[in-house]
């Protein structure tokens, strides 16, 4: 007789404190016949902590399309899984997407054991609206890359949410200001539940300034966390800054920041220079 298909378990752990991680989530890790996770190393580190023993298997950004499949059929043929990632709720910016696809797509049973992300904890402490919000990720490496996506992003009116690392959050802050101007509020959340956490607020110029005068606020690790533009007027100007950048690159300032003004309707003395 064909055996009872198993579970494949999608289990958040801890984002830094160790005490973040549920009892479900150890109840689960206890009783599966393996543990999916994209470090290894890290894992088992995480399990050992808490008196787990299970074998591990490696699942990250370079072998996931590779062994999804093996993985299924262990699935199929009764085996539990779990799949956890480094730190936080998997699949958020983390790998694990094709595996929890393609178990779905064989009418696999996959469930979720939530818990901690780094997401939902910044907005929780943030003081921004919350109600409404995009999450980015982490932006693209390179400067021009980033300011692109950015400038995208002015007109947008829900909170913005990025993930992003020490060595460019200062200059992600830089390019910010560049593209939704200094006086937007913003929080930076750094090393969250760590033994150093910090939540900064303000606006993104003062941000900017106190990132760039602390070093100890250029480790760690960053959610950043950007209001969107206001419905109106702010949502216009800010339209309009990303529609004069784009024809800047062609166009004499004076003429581009004149046609953004009429396409979006922005004050043009707020886009010439801005």
């Amino acid at each position: 007789m064909q055996p009872a298909a198993g579970t494949l378990h999608v289990v958040a752990t801890p984002i830094g404190n160790l005490a973040d991680l549920s009892p479900r989530a150890l109840d689960t890790l206890r009783s599966v016949a393996a543990v999916c996770a994209e470090d290894t190393r890290h894992t088992r580190q995480l399990l050992a902590h808490f008196g787990i023993e299970r074998p591990l298997l490696a699942l990250h950004e370079h072998n996931e399309a590779e062994v999804a499949d093996r993985l299924v059929a262990r699935l199929a043929a009764g085996d539990s899984l779990a799949l956890v990632s480094d730190a936080g709720t998997p699949l958020v910016s983390d790998p694990g997407f094709r595996l929890v696809r393609a178990a779905r797509e064989a009418g696999i049973r996959v469930s979720p054991v939530p818990g901690a992300s780094a997401i939902v904890a910044a907005l929780s402490v943030a003081g921004l609206p919350s109600d409404r919000f995009t999450f980015e990720g982490f932006l693209p490496a390179k400067a021009g890359a980033r300011r692109e996506r950015l400038a995208a992003l002015a007109g947008e009116v829900r909170t913005l949410v990025f993930y992003e690392s020490s060595h460019r959050i200062a200059d992600t802050l830089a390019d910010c200001v560049a593209a939704f101007g200094g006086d937007r509020p913003a929080v930076v959340a750094r090393e969250l539940t760590k033994l150093f956490e910090t939540v900064l607020d303000g606006d993104l110029a003062a941000l900017q300034a106190q990132v760039e005068a602390d070093p100890n606020q250029r480790r760690g690790e960053f959610v950043l966390l950007v209001q969107g533009a206001g419905e109106d007027a702010d949502a216009r100007i800010a339209e309009g800054r990303r529609v004069y950048a784009l024809l800047a690159a062609e166009l004499k300032p004076s003429v581009a920041a004149r046609l953004a003004a009429e396409i979006t309707g922005a004050p043009r003395k707020a886009l010439y220079g801005g």
